[in-house]
């Protein structure tokens, strides 16, 4: 292993706004940082399931969802997914070993040790590696002194059940915080009343040669996942000044089924090992003093054997039977970062490393595909992702004004073991300024310019395909991406509510996307020059003490500069239509309150069809629940998600993912679940 522009000049008329206050399901509370939405309670009685993507998407206009399966979904912020956003859990990084993206970052923590999220969005985080356009910051629970703690049973359609529990103590000094679930899940329903191998066969009657790519019958009736987890934490106060925290969260899941891809997940699991040390006051040039190591660990096997294709015969007229892609990827890092104050300069400088190994191996039948290279045939071979970077942080105040500015200069070196491979080295130097003009104790204006950069993933650049005919879809030769952003906006607060808008418009140089023409074989990924522009809205109205709205809404559109290699179309793929998310909230007393949601979607109009997206339709979706405290201790909430039943799909099916295709550009769409109905009650100690 490997140890270690173009300017821009815009103007944009802002209408007023503020801030998205105290909303349930994801109270969404905007902090002083006014580019910041902070979504708290997800780990709530509102959340259904262990999928934090879905319950994102569900709190905020900002965040789409990309359906892959009933759990461990990815999100798209801006108009971008992949390692174009940054998420980390409790400070680590945190990469899923998946090229298909079944195990999304998102996906590795559940929404019951979920303390509050944080979606920072534009290039202004100079922190943490990679962040091109936004990054989302999970944190996790607390441990408390006081021993507290919760117990809860959850359930709901299509034969859904969990059961977790949360528990925290300890003394003045040392704290403790452990939690374990479990719950599993039946393939839902889509509107028409079709499940997972249902939907299948829509498909399937439609495109008669993918039979094979269907579920075998006496695997048509399997649940959609199986999923355990355990969580622990542990703060010790060392000294008056000194703090240590050690964290450790384990995932398990178990045949996890994605209808509209060739495979099934076997297993994921993946281990998180956080440490933080902190030491304040040391002297005028030390006020806060910070050592962060962290370690994930991903295990994903995938494969077809619930699938009728383990059947088909071979020139030999042996079936084929059960073809294996296993993959595992790690990421070890350490970060140190020293704080201190200069008149009215809050300043932070730091150094930041990470390594993140990625490996990929397909099997047939558990033994190694023939190979002329190799005797384990390598999808993503043994791929190294070695950043150092220097960081500076500068908080300015003045009276009114505050000024953020950030620089990070980072080296990058991605080696791979395939035979013929130079090692790739990147050198970047990224920045922001961030100022925001408090005009009132009720107003903010806030603008912001900033470019930062992200390398290439392994897949991006390295990926092959299975068999001696396999092609290296990857582009070993890409460029990094280098995004140079401006975003501008106000806040405004009203005695009976908040509301705030902002816009952005981003310059994309070198971004990479897929071309599925088919006259490429090989080095599919390539690198274009892109824009993304969009606005956001959102706020909340008090209509009285008891009744009160909130609201968002999200708009974005994206387009290359010229057309992919032997393509005509300019629309950037994986932009989603302007999006609405309107509640209406009721709380009729301390122990009683109603809640209904509207989350509503343009059609896609503005789709890449040429590289496997397509129309689809304009979807409203209301849901409804209460919840009532009872006997003080015990929280019951019931609920109807998708009341009338809609059917619809909210994610497209570009072609960077590996989907059921029927040929002629016809990619197997993921309908999202019909009417759902669940019961949670909690006990709180």
């Amino acid at each position: 292993m490997t140890n270690f522009k173009k300017t821009i000049a815009l103007s944009f008329v802002c209408v007023a706004s503020l801030n998205a206050a105290q909303v349930e399901l994801g109270t969404i509370d905007v902090e002083e940082k006014v580019d910041t939405e902070v979504i708290k309670d997800v780990h709530g009685e509102e959340i259904k399931s262990a999928d934090l993507g879905e319950a994102l998407s569900k709190a905020s206009s900002s965040v789409a969802l990309v359906r892959r399966s009933g759990i461990a979904n990815d999100i798209i912020i801006r108009g971008q997914k992949k390692d174009n956003i940054s998420i980390s859990i409790d400070g680590a990084r945190v990469c899923g070993a998946c090229p298909n993206r079944m195990d999304a970052p998102i996906s590795h923590i559940v929404t019951n040790n979920v303390d509050h999220i944080e979606i920072n969005e534009g290039p202004y985080n100079v922190e943490d590696f990679g962040v091109l356009s936004a990054d989302v910051k999970v944190h996790t629970i607390k441990p408390s002194k006081e021993f507290t703690g919760d117990l809860g049973i959850n359930t709901g359609s299509w034969g859904y059940k969990k059961a977790y529990f949360n528990a925290s103590g300890g003394t003045d000094d040392i704290r403790v915080f452990v939690s374990a679930s479990t719950e599993s899940g039946g393939q839902y329903e889509d509107g028409d009343g079709h499940d997972f191998a249902e939907q299948q066969d829509v498909y399937v009657a439609k495109n008669p040669k993918l039979k094979g790519m269907a579920y075998l019958p006496k695997r048509r009736d399997m649940d959609a996942f199986t999923k355990t987890t355990y969580a622990g934490k542990l703060f010790w106060n060392i000294t008056d000044n000194q703090e240590l925290r050690l964290g450790y969260i384990a995932n398990r899941s178990d045949d996890v089924l994605y209808p509209n891809t060739a495979m099934d997940a076997d297993y994921d699991d993946s281990d998180i090992y956080t440490l933080k040390y902190t030491i304040k006051d040391l002297g005028k040039y030390s006020k806060e003093f910070v050592f962060d190591l962290f370690q994930t660990d991903v295990d994903h096997p995938m494969s077809n054997q619930n699938r009728i294709s383990i059947l088909k015969p071979m020139p030999n007229g042996m079936p084929m039977g059960v073809i294996t892609h296993h993959l595992t990827t790690k990421v070890q890092g350490a970060k140190v970062k020293n704080s201190f104050d200069i008149k009215n300069h809050d300043i932070t400088v730091g150094a930041d490393y990470s390594l993140r190994n990625w490996d990929g191996v397909y099997l047939r039948n558990s033994k190694a595909f023939p190979s002329v290279n190799s005797p384990a045939y390598h999808s993503i071979w043994d791929v190294d992702t070695t950043n150092i970077a220097l960081f500076f942080k500068d908080k300015i105040k003045l009276d009114k004004l505050q000024i953020d500015v950030g620089f990070r200069y980072d080296d990058t070196v991605i080696s791979t073991q395939r035979a013929g491979y130079v090692d790739r080295d990147y050198d970047a130097f990224g920045g922001s300024i961030f100022a925001t003009y408090h005009s009132s104790d009720m107003t903010k204006i806030f603008v912001g310019v900033g470019h930062s950069s992200r390398v290439p993933d392994g897949k991006e650049l390295y990926f092959h395909t299975k068999g001696v005919d396999g092609q290296m879809v990857g582009t070993p030769s890409l460029d990094m991406v280098q995004n140079t952003e401006f975003d501008v906006g106000a806040e405004q607060q009203f005695d009976s509510g908040k509301v705030k808008a902002k816009a952005f418009y981003s310059d994309l140089t070198d971004f990479i996307v897929y071309n599925a023409n088919k006259s490429i074989v090989a080095n599919k990924y390539e690198n274009v020059d892109a824009t993304i522009w969009g606005f956001e809205f959102s706020g909340t109205y008090m209509a009285t003490d008891s009744l009160y709205f909130d609201y968002s809404l999200a708009y974005q559109r994206g387009e290359k500069d010229a057309p992919l290699r032997g393509q005509n179309g300019t629309n950037l793929p994986e932009i989603p239509p302007v999006k609405m998310n309107l509640a209406l909230n009721y709380d009729y007393d301390d122990t009683l309150s109603m809640r209904a949601d509207v989350v509503a979607a343009g059609e896609w109009s503005d789709y890449d069809v040429e590289n496997g997206e397509q129309a689809l339709d304009a979807y409203t979706v209301l849901n409804l629940k209460v919840t009532k405290i009872f006997a003080e201790a015990f929280e019951l909430t019931v609920g109807v998600d998708n009341v009338l039943d809609e059917t619809y799909a909210a994610s497209n099916t570009y072609k960077d993912l590996t989907l059921i295709t029927g040929g002629d550009d016809e990619v197997m769409l993921m309908n999202e679940p019909g009417r759902y109905i669940y019961a949670n009650l909690k006990y709180t100690f």
